[in-house]
């Protein structure tokens, strides 16, 4: 059984190889060839919360787990074991496997839903979940300009720098005439106006994934031609966005999205992410160790 650090996943996962493994995990999901379980919590008096997530695909399952504190951080782990013998295979440290597994899904997203020439990307959110979902935006589409609004100035800032952006001198600045926009934050109110957006813009919110929380408004979800959620199970207990607007007719899961965009409707991305998601990429990280010598063994 191999362990692996947090930086040896981030080497083996590029951002382009998991959109692909993405695409591949949600049509064999449309198949019936892949499981997912949504995400279960146990809640402490401390502020304290385990959640666990767990999926299967081809010659694997498996399950993220990863604690969580308001004052101390969160701690996140995956293990991967092998699905015809149960063997346990992996153990990683899994902040960069979600943070990257999540900018693919809204790559894939992206790719299926978004204007194809979409050039303008503006940013919600300046944490690291926004920094992936750059990487994915530009994996899928030709972004020439990047613009960046979050509350904190001064990591507004250092992540425009860091990440080649324009540090926008209001949310709205930032959207106005965007082609793709992104929502990256931890507010549990709207972070988006309804009258910024135009229509033709794909939009992909996945700062919030409790049912008391949201970041685009009622108006917006309601007005959207398409919103594609990873699983209808899931957001329909944690799509808080979706949920409070109470707006399920256009809803659709992101395994049965066609390719296409359309300049007379908005679309939507609501994420909130899979433990399907983590088996993709996290059997695909094992692979690379296994085959690169990377990793160590914890017992044989």
């Amino acid at each position: 059984m191999l362990f692996l650090r947090e930086e040896e996943v981030r080497q083996l996962l590029p951002m382009s190889e998991a959109i692909d493994l993405m695409r591949l995990a949600f049509a064999d999901l449309a198949k019936g060839e892949a499981q997912n379980q949504p995400r279960r919590r146990l809640m402490l008096k401390s502020g304290s919360i385990l959640h666990s997530l767990a999926g299967a695909q081809g010659r694997y399952f498996g399950t993220k787990f990863y604690a969580t504190n308001p004052k101390h951080g969160a701690y996140f782990l995956f293990a991967l074991y092998d699905a015809e013998t149960a063997a346990p295979l992996a153990l990683m440290e899994a902040n960069w496997l979600g943070q990257i597994r999540t900018g693919a899904a809204s790559g894939l997203a992206t790719d299926l839903m978004a204007n194809p020439d979409a050039h303008v990307l503006a940013v919600i959110g300046s944490g690291f979940q926004a920094r992936s979902q750059v990487d994915a935006m530009r994996a899928v589409r030709d972004i020439r300009e990047v613009r960046v609004w979050s509350r904190h100035a001064e990591k507004r800032d250092k992540f425009a720098k860091e990440m080649d952006a324009r540090p926008a001198k209001s949310a709205e600045d930032a959207v106005m005439g965007a082609d793709i926009v992104v929502t990256a934050t931890y507010s549990k109110d709207p972070v988006l106006d309804n009258v910024w957006i135009a229509y033709g813009t794909h939009i992909n919110a996945m700062g919030a994934n409790m049912a008391n929380r949201r970041e685009l408004p009622s108006e917006l979800v309601r007005r959207a031609g398409v919103t594609a959620v990873d699983s209808i199970e899931t957001a329909r207990i944690e799509a808080g966005d979706i949920l409070l607007a109470d707006s399920w007719h256009n809803v659709i899961e992101l395994k049965d999205v066609q390719r296409g965009w359309d300049a007379s409707r908005i679309t939507i991305f609501k994420s909130v992410g899979m433990g399907l998601e983590d088996v993709a990429a996290g059997g695909r990280v094992y692979e690379k160790a296994k085959a690169q010598g990377v990793g160590r063994p914890l017992y044989s």
